[in-house]
């Protein structure tokens, strides 16, 4: 055993304050004598553009605030490496992501349940999500009020969303108000985890309330190194802030919520997982666990942009000393205006083939437009429609880099590597295409940016989206729960094979969900944390 600058002692330690770990501290801490320790690599929450909507902008490129990851190069797309944005930061991805509220389809829980998860049918989970819900339509058989997580209807209805839901109406697209509700398939408004304009992240709706409590303790800038075992059990995690290593020792319980690329990093570190993958870098076996760091997926779309009529675009915004005067005086006096926006404000759900059973298409169309994160908006009034396969089939695998805690793990996510995503992504093209030339929208648009004109045959689509498709950031898979040889955590999120040690993150996800990650994330957290009380909803 190493040389501690000091040893400090708790009922349970969670690694990682990011959605999963700020809703299990808010819930586990609730009985006011089960001793809480939440390990945190990242900062306070207390930039301000963390908590205006629109600072999504900022926040998605900040390195204070932002692992800012980058994959290894993709064969399939265009050898090209793909940025990751991941929270770091209190609030983890929750803290820094496009705020869009969407659960997923009921479907995709009973596949769960199918895959041997007892306990996580859409059935089993709907309770969480109403418990979690704070809903501003009020309460149904789908939505909860009172919950810590506001969810609130977008605030500013621009012209152009206006006509893109017009427009998708007129292409076939059934018009849908609640994409969590009875059905997910048709064209609407997205909802947004807002309260009264404002960011109402994980850490805002569980952590922050729960930090008057006198059992839970919250370290910042802790850089958690490893899982401390004996035997088979976990006893604790040792983590490193300001140069003073310090043990951590947990008498009930160490959770794992630092996400699906730090979770499996963290056990691999800690002697968990592939037998050959932890010799090659000389790190001392605890437990052959085969499937720790396979089963990546993400969600990975393409840009379908054009240049608009109307100058009422962010870009516009941005162009304009005086309407950037003017959005911000209406966001400080009355809370409205474009700097209340989510990453995208209309969203649809929608099939690639009618004689599908749901919808396999995500579209998140939004009013501005851009190329790659770091270059800023486009200099002329812009808006894009990003689509992408919800379900995807491709599967990616993280490995270490080194046995250094600091260096960023090999990350390759094989995007496209399945036949039928390349089919659907290009399908989802031409379905925005076919939506942009209807009426409403049509006579909004001078031209489209991107692919172009020139793009027109399937396989110069995907030459396209190969080649500059981009992640829309939903991580998944890379601890994922089950019974087969690569499961690496029970139906209660018990790692295999060790006791005291559980994950609980979207890591866990046997299957990417149909749409995007943050709230099925604390869904997650909430069962989990009344499976740890033994409590049922």
């Amino acid at each position: 055993m190493q040389n501690y600058t000091e040893t400090i002692e708790t009922d349970i330690v969670i690694v990682g304050a990011g959605s999963a770990g700020c809703t299990l501290a808010g819930r586990l801490s609730e009985d006011g004598h089960t001793q809480v320790t939440v390990l945190e690599a990242g900062g306070k929450d207390s930039n301000p553009w963390i908590h205006i909507p629109i600072g999504y902008g900022k926040t998605i490129v900040d390195a204070r605030l932002n692992w800012r990851y980058e994959t290894e190069n993709g064969p399939e797309i265009a050898n090209r490496p793909m940025y990751w944005p991941r929270g770091k930061v209190l609030g983890g991805s929750s803290s820094i992501n496009g705020l869009l509220y969407i659960r997923g389809q009921a479907e995709d829980y009973d596949h769960w349940r199918q895959l041997g998860n007892a306990g996580w049918s859409y059935d089993d989970v709907l309770p969480y999500f109403r418990k979690a819900e704070d809903q501003e339509n009020g309460e149904n058989e789908f939505h909860g009020v009172g919950g810590p997580l506001a969810v609130t209807n977008l605030r500013e209805r621009n012209p152009l969303c206006e006509a893109f839901i017009a427009s998708a109406v007129e292409a076939g697209i059934p018009r849908n108000d609640d994409f969590n509700g009875a059905v997910q398939e048709g064209v609407g408004y997205y909802q947004t985890t807002t309260r009264n304009a404002r960011r109402c992240s994980a850490a805002v709706a569980y952590l922050r309330p729960a930090m008057k409590r006198t059992n839970l303790r919250v370290i910042t800038r802790a850089e958690t190194q490893r899982i401390v075992f004996e035997g088979k059990r976990a006893v604790g995690v040792v983590f490193e802030r300001t140069g003073k290593r310090t043990l951590i020792r947990a008498r009930r319980e160490v959770i794992i919520s630092a996400g699906s690329i730090n979770s499996p990093k963290l056990l691999l570190l800690s002697g968990v997982g592939p037998a050959a993958e932890l010799a090659r870098h000389g790190i001392e076996l605890v437990h052959d666990l085969p499937g720790v760091g396979e089963n990546l997926q993400d969600h990975y779309g393409a840009l379908v942009t054009y240049k608009s009529r109307l100058a009422v675009t962010v870009n516009d915004i941005m162009m304009s000393r005086m309407k950037q005067l003017q959005a911000g005086l209406q966001y400080i006096l009355a809370r409205s205006g474009p700097l209340t926006i989510s990453a995208a404000q209309v969203g649809a759900f929608a099939k690639s083939d009618p004689r599908l059973a749901t919808p396999d298409i995500q579209f998140l169309f939004q009013t501005f437009s851009h190329d790659e994160y770091d270059d800023g908006l486009h200099p002329f009034s812009g808006f894009a429609n990003a689509v992408c396969p919800v379900r995807p089939e491709s599967r990616g695998t993280l490995r270490l880099r080194s046995a250094n805690p600091a260096d960023m793990p090999l990350m390759q996510p094989n995007y496209l590597s399945a036949e039928t995503d390349r089919h659907v992504l290009v399908e989802a093209i031409k379905l925005s295409r076919k939506v942009a030339e209807k009426g409403a929208i049509a006579a909004q648009i001078i031209a489209e940016y991107a692919p172009g004109d020139q793009v027109r045959s399937d396989d110069e689509i995907l030459a396209y989206a190969r080649e500059t498709g981009l992640s829309i950031a939903h991580q998944v898979g890379t601890c994922k729960m089950g019974q087969d040889p690569l499961a690496v955590v029970d139906s209660e999120l018990r790692v295999h094979g060790l006791s005291g040690l559980r994950v609980i993150d979207a890591s866990i996800m046997p299957t990417l969900i149909s749409g995007n990650t943050n709230a099925p994330t604390i869904m997650i957290a909430e069962k989990a944390a009344d499976m740890i009380r033994g409590q049922a909803a």
